[in-house]
């Protein structure tokens, strides 16, 4: 978690927005096309200044997987206060295809014209 909180505090300090201070995306940069995680950075930045408008509109799978890791992590705490296990998530072999192909449509719908919201 702590490492999770410092990431955050980085990215929140040294703005993405700015260039030469983060590599570019290697898939954007050779091809012209926007991977699953383009944006997430922009995205990051925003949620540590608390503009979740901005921070969507940058990523808004990143915003989705921000909101999902921080209610697994008061899942877990809560539990891990009241002496219960704290064996995490275990998703299924169907959870991870089904994350695939939601990236997967992601990545393709923000390359098509009409998925255009979608790019950072």
């Amino acid at each position: 978690m702590a490492a999770v909180v410092a990431s955050f505090a980085f990215v929140g300090l040294v703005d993405p927005n700015e260039p030469g201070h983060y590599p570019a995306c290697p898939l954007l940069a050779l091809t012209g096309i926007y991977c699953p995680a383009c944006g997430g950075l922009r995205s990051a930045h925003a949620v540590a200044h608390g503009d979740l408008a901005t921070a969507a509109g940058a990523n808004v799978l990143a915003v989705a997987g921000y909101v999902a890791f921080a209610l697994f992590w008061a899942a877990w705490t809560a539990r891990a206060a009241r002496g219960l296990p704290t064996s995490g998530p275990r998703p299924a072999a169907a959870h991870w295809w089904t994350l695939a192909g939601l990236l997967l449509v992601f990545t393709a719908v923000r390359n098509l014209p009409f998925g255009e919201a979608l790019t950072p």
